[in-house]
Order: C-alpha cells, then structure tokens, then sequence
C-alpha cells in the first residue's frame, strides 16, 4: 500500500480545471502530481479572493488515469461600500500614497488593504513610532458590501538615544552618529538603522562585522555597531622602465608618489598626496583633502591643487573648491568651483604672418556639479555591483597674450570665450564564480569651446588610463574607452589579471588639426596582498597612431603599497 501512495504522488496528471460563476475561465496544466494540483488550485483561489471573490473554493476534484479535473466555483463579488480614514490625518493619507475613499464600490482585496497599511507602518517607524499597528475597525457588512474604518495606535514615541561601538575602530560618535543619521535626541527611523548598514560597507577604512542592531528602553533606542579598522592607508612607490625615445636601446626610470590617508582621528577626513615624474623634465604633482561635516553641518568641504609641468613647454596649475552632501545613503552631490591656470614656459618663434601656437598662456574659472552613485557590496575590495561617476561644468575662459608673441596675431583667436565639460565614469563588477571576477570600466570626456588649446585638453595613457602606453601620452578633448579585466582570486584579496583597453580619442582644438586616434592595448598582471601592503605587477603593450604593437614598445609598471 505504501509503494502505492508513493507512485500515484509522483504520477504526472493533465490538470483540466474550469472556474465557472462571474468569473469563468477554462485551461489545461501539464506535468502535475497531486501535490502541485492541489499547489495550481490554491494559487487560482487566492488570486480570486484578492478579485474580491471571498467564497470562492474548489467544489469538485477529481482524478481519473492520467488525467484530473477540477471545478472553482466563484460565487458571489464582495465590494467596498466604503473604507474610512478613522483616524487617520489627511497629511498622513496623502503620504501614504492611497485615499481610502478609493476603494468605494472596488472588490474586496487583501493584498490592496495590506499595501496600504505597509505604507502607513513605513511612514511611523521613520518618525519615531517603530510599535504602530494599523487595523480595521468597525466592519460592517451589507449582502456583498462591506464597511471599515482604519484605526492607527501609534505605540509609545521613540528617540534615538546613542551609539555603541564594538570593535577597534577609529570612531568619533557625533561624526559617524550625523553620517548615518542617527543622531541622539532625534526621532527613531528604521530606514536609518537599515541604511546604516550600507553606508557603512561602503566606508574603505571599516569593516561592518555583522548589521547594526537596536535596543528599545525607556522610549529610547540604542545602535549597536561592529567595526573594525581597515589597512586602507597607502604609501605608494612605483618604478617603472620605459624605452628612451631619446636614445636608443636604453630605457628610462619614471618615478611615482602616493600617500592617502583616510579617517587619521575617527572624524573621516582624508589626504592625499601624488607625485610623478614622467620624463627628464616632465612631473606632477596633486594634493587633496576632504574635512566632513563642517562646523557640525551635513556638508563636507573638500579641496584639491594639481600641477602639471609638460617638458619645457608649459605648466598648468588647477585649484578646485567643493561642497558636497549625502543626498541618500548611495547617492553623493558635490557643487564645486575650480580655477585653472596655464603658462608657457618656452615661446616659439612666431612672427605677425604666422598663426598662433597651439598652446597659449589662458585663464579658465568653471563652476559645476558631481554626481556619485554606487551600490557596491564592499568600498575596499567591491566584487559585485557598480559605481557611477558623473561630472559637468562651464565657466569662461580667458587667453593671455603673452609678451614673446606678436600682439597682431592674437586677432585670430576669441581671447574670450564661454567653455563647458563634462566626463563619465561608469564600473560594473560580478561575481562569475567563487574565484572568477569581471570588471568593466567605460569612461568618457567632452570639452567645449571656441578656443580651446592643447595645453588645456584632457591627459590620458598610463596606468590609470589607458595601460600600455606612457603617461599622459595622448592630448584630447574628447574621449571614451573602456576597460576589461577578468580577475582571478586565488586569495581574498590577491588575485591574477588579464586585461584589455579599447577607445577613440579625439583632438581638435585651435591651431590643431582635426584627428582620431583608436586606441586598443592587452595584457596581464598580478595584485599580491601582503601582509602590510600589496604588490602590483602589470605587463602591456598598445596599438595607436603614434605607436605600433611591439615587445620593444611594451610597458612594464610594478611597485609595492603599504597598507597601514
């Protein structure tokens, strides 16, 4: 009997159900034991019920063979006579997003009543009442209508009371309390607490143990957070061996500096230092720093000077002020002011017949407007989700003449002229496998304007860039490539790499030809973490105009960052 009952479980049956009443609907389901009929016929009852078909059941089943049949009876439609607000406020109703008084004369549903009282539960627990209940209240029935209030018992009113830290981070309360929105005296909210734990994974210098929990006594709440330090401090020394486009077969050492550093005292502030040297003549140098919550406001200050010297050529120098705010936990506005200056260092010999260089001495003030949005499972080491970048601005822009070039032969170009840009950063990560995963980076740049020069245009090539080639090899105003890199984890944090960088660069300015530049470079690398740092390596050779695809014309950068 038992060996029985197993086989007729499993025996697959044709279904042929018929829902008979006002509402009736035939059809056929393949493939079903008893388990998943019975499993079918409950779906299409509860689909009926939230139709307002309250009495609808199955009112005969039966199995014959291979073949079953069913019959759903509908009966009688419930509707709402009418569902009041009780004691609900009409501000309330509103934010809620749905008046009960549309459900007069609609069916009866669960599922539409629950919605609603999700989002009235949503709206308290985010002002202080995380214990309100919502019911209906006063039913009354009519034949097939039905009448309600909504009834809303707030519950006792909760504040947020303090912090608590577990753990050896860096942590001044009142700072990391304003990040989060959790701030002592303030209304409890479940979204805070909730948003909390992203905004926390998302900090490169903490590691979130476990999520946030909360503790309710005396009308107050207590956060409890687990964090802990991250090495995320870097003191970067990269080498790299280049060939010598002066002299042949020798190769030529560039340098480069990094120093960042990320929440020194608990407060978030961050440093950063970098310096280059790119050729016998050529470096840069770039400084930043981010103050958080000024003067106990929600708006952070962050500022940044960068210096390029090209050779013997020009040299610019770029200061940038900005203000910046947490808008959601993901979502990051920075308005920013910058000022960009850049001067001849060498005059060619230009007499008042001939055109005017393509670098010039100028001026350039802009104001605009960066957008930041992640969702990334981890702010150090992300392998899963994406990050957006975007930023725009316009400002005027002014030439200078310089003494060293005719005054007549400035006549030719607009010394002044309005000037706007604009640059995108988009990166995805995914998880293929346990130890497999892909990263992709698209990254584009338009510059704008009736005069603009080289000196000014945007600097790509290198390590950061577009790998393979020199740094800061190519000039252009505007700009899009991508990046792609499988990456192999053969440890948490240490991993093999393939890559390759496709793009289009363009070049077109004053007293410049038109050009296109398609730029495609491969190769591969190792990350080695350390136990104080990481080791990079990274070997890559490119194709552009000005460069062939060659063992000679490879680029090799590797280097040591310690983590502290």
């Amino acid at each position: 009997m038992w060996s029985w009952v197993s086989v007729q479980a499993q025996q697959g049956y044709e279904l042929q159900y018929e829902i008979t009443g006002e509402h009736h609907r035939k059809g056929t389901k393949e493939g079903l034991d008893t388990l998943g009929v019975q499993h079918f016929l409950q779906g299409e009852l509860k689909e009926l019920w939230s139709e307002g078909y309250l009495m609808a059941e199955v009112v005969d089943l039966t199995y014959h063979d291979s073949v079953a049949k069913a019959t759903i009876t509908t009966r009688d439609k419930f509707r709402w006579m009418e569902l009041r607000r009780g004691n609900l406020s009409e501000s309330l109703v509103r934010r809620a997003g749905g008046d009960p008084r549309d459900f007069r004369g609609q069916p009866v549903s669960y599922k539409k009543v629950a919605r609603l009282f999700e989002k009235l539960l949503g709206i308290q627990e985010n002002q202080g009442y995380p214990f309100a209940a919502v019911r209906l209240d006063s039913i009354t029935q009519e034949g097939n209508g039905f009448q309600a209030n909504i009834w809303l018992e707030k519950g006792p009113f909760i504040q947020f009371d303090s912090l608590k830290i577990s753990g050896n981070a860096r942590v001044k309360k009142v700072i990391l309390g304003r990040k989060l929105g959790i701030v002592p005296g303030e209304p409890f909210s479940q979204k805070a607490v909730e948003s909390a734990f992203q905004l926390l994974k998302e900090m490169p210098y903490y590691e979130v143990m476990e999520p946030p929990r909360v503790s309710f006594q005396n009308s107050e709440a207590t956060v409890y957070l687990s964090l802990q330090n991250r090495k995320v401090n870097a003191l970067d020394g990269i080498i790299g061996l280049l060939p010598n486009e002066a002299e042949a077969n020798k190769l030529m050492v560039t340098g480069q500096f990094d120093l960042a550093i990320y929440n020194p005292v608990g407060r978030g502030r961050q440093y950063g230092l970098h310096w280059q040297r790119l050729t016998q003549y050529s470096q840069n140098l770039e400084v930043s720093a981010v103050e958080p919550q000024l003067f106990g406001t929600g708006i952070d200050v962050n500022a940044s000077f960068f210096l390029l010297k090209e050779d013997t050529t020009f040299v610019n120098r770029d200061f940038r002020l900005g203000f910046g705010y947490q808008v959601r936990p993901r979502l990051y506005l920075d308005v920013f002011s910058k000022w960009k200056a850049g001067d001849l260092l060498s005059v060619p010999e230009v007499n008042a017949a001939e055109e005017l260089p393509a670098e010039l001495d100028f001026r350039y003030h802009s104001y605009g407007l960066r957008l930041h949005y992640q969702q990334l499972d981890d702010g150090y080491q992300p392998k899963n989700g994406w990050r957006l970048i975007m930023e725009g601005g316009v400002g005027n822009k002014k030439i200078l003449q310089n003494t060293g070039i005719p005054e007549g032969v400035y006549e030719e170009v607009d010394t002044e002229a309005i000037q706007t840009f604009g640059t995108m950063s988009l990166e995805e990560y995914w998880r293929v496998s346990n130890r497999l995963v892909g990263f992709l980076r698209l990254r584009g740049g338009l510059l704008l304007g009736d005069n603009i020069l080289k000196n000014d245009m945007y600097r790509l090539g290198g390590l950061r860039t577009l790998r393979g080639f020199n740094e800061n090899f190519f000039f252009a105003n505007r700009y899009v490539y991508a990046n792609f890199e499988p990456r192999f984890y053969f440890e948490e944090n240490s991993y093999f790499l393939l890559f390759t960088d496709v793009g289009a660069l363009e070049q077109s300015g004053w007293a410049l030809p038109d050009q296109l530049d398609k730029i495609i470079s491969f190769g591969a690398g190792l990350n080695l973490r350390t136990g104080n740092g990481e080791f990079r390596f990274l070997y890559g050779m490119g194709r552009s105009n000005e460069q062939e695809i060659g063992v000679n014309y490879a680029k090799i950068h590797f280097g040591y960052i310690g983590r502290f």
